[in-house]
Formats: C-alpha cells, sequence, structure tokens
C-alpha cells in the first residue's frame, strides 16, 4: 500500500509513456449536464500533480458548457498494453488567463488556427465551410504569433476520488482505492 496516489500515478504514467503506441495521455472525460445527462469523450492530459489534472479546450463546447453548468467530472485513462486503468473523480474548476496563454503558445501553429477558426460542437454544414474558415484565419494571422482565443482555454480537475485497476488472472482483478480526507488520502481495496 502507499499514501500517495500521485506518486503512484507518475510511476504508472511513466511505464505507459514506455509502453503504449499510440497517445498514452489519452483519457475519457465524463461530464453531465446540471441535470445529470451523461457525456464522455476522449481528451489529451497536459498536465498532472498534486493539484489536479489538467486538459484544454473550447468553453463554448459541449464539454465546456457542461462543466460550466456542473464542475463536477471524471477521468478513466486505459493503458491496454499495460493492462491497467486509472479512475479519477472530482471537481473541475478552470485554470487561470496565464496558465491557457501559456500553453496555448506551446501548440503547432494549425492547431491554434484551428482553435480560431472552429466552433466546437457546433453544427457544420460542409468540411468546405470549416477549410474556407481556416484559411481566412490563416490570412488575418499570416505573420506573428496567434493570440489565444478568449473561448480557448483550460480545466483542472481535482481528484476526490483515484482508483487504480490491475488485471489479473481469471478476472481476479486488483482494485486500490484513494479518497481524499481533508488535505490527506484514505486507501483500501475493493472487490474486483
Amino acid at each position: 500500500m502507499a499514501d500517495n496516489p500521485f506518486a503512484l500515478f507518475d510511476a504508472w504514467y511513466a511505464e505507459a509513456k514506455a509502453a503504449e503506441i499510440n497517445d498514452p495521455d489519452a483519457m475519457a472525460l465524463a461530464t453531465a449536464t446540471a441535470g445529470g445527462a451523461p457525456s464522455v469523450r476522449m481528451v489529451l492530459l497536459k498536465g498532472h500533480g498534486p493539484d489536479g489534472f489538467t486538459f484544454y479546450t473550447n468553453a463554448d463546447s459541449r464539454k465546456g458548457e457542461e462543466l460550466a453548468a456542473n464542475a463536477r467530472a471524471a477521468l478513466l485513462f486505459h493503458w491496454k498494453s499495460l493492462r491497467r486503468q486509472v479512475r479519477v473523480e472530482g471537481e473541475v474548476e478552470e485554470v487561470g488567463t496565464d496558465e491557457a496563454d501559456a500553453y496555448f503558445a506551446t501548440r503547432g501553429r494549425d492547431s491554434q488556427l484551428g482553435a480560431h477558426a472552429s466552433d466546437q460542437s457546433r453544427p457544420l454544414a460542409s468540411r468546405a465551410e470549416f477549410l474556407a474558415r481556416i484559411a481566412k484565419v490563416t490570412a488575418r494571422y499570416l505573420v506573428g504569433p496567434v493570440p489565444r482565443p478568449s473561448r480557448w482555454t483550460g480545466f483542472r480537475l481535482t481528484p476526490e476520488r483515484i482508483e487504480f485497476w490491475s488485471d489479473k488472472p481469471h478476472r481476479l482483478h486488483e482494485r486500490r482505492l484513494f479518497v481524499r480526507d481533508g488535505k490527506s488520502w484514505t486507501e483500501g481495496l475493493l472487490y474486483p
């Protein structure tokens, strides 16, 4: 047993980065509307530590609107090659402007331009319409840095529960659950 779920996550994440062929930082993000209707999609982990797990998106997207209405979410990392999963649940808050700006500046130029051109999760009449918007944004920012659109931001999930799942023979899996208790963590096991 351990008393620090973040140290265990760091170790598992390092192994996943070495073993997973594609996207070891991919995680399913589950959100829900204010009324409780769930939705899930894959996003990429862009930062993690004792303060939480960070990802970036358009605040006007479906997930952004759901997080504004219900600031609780769940994450799932599934590292198939390692036969492991990590489930994380907790409250979500938007990162600060400086942090969002700093991360946006590290993105590739085409990704930055795409963030300006996309009305993420909104209906799109045709692919040609989107490509025309990309061309228009590209012409607008032909020279110099591309500023972060105000609607593009980051979110940090502060965990209240973290479960580490390991595959075992005969479906006798190991499940270790950490639950936040104030500033510390309690750990226990769950039946598979």
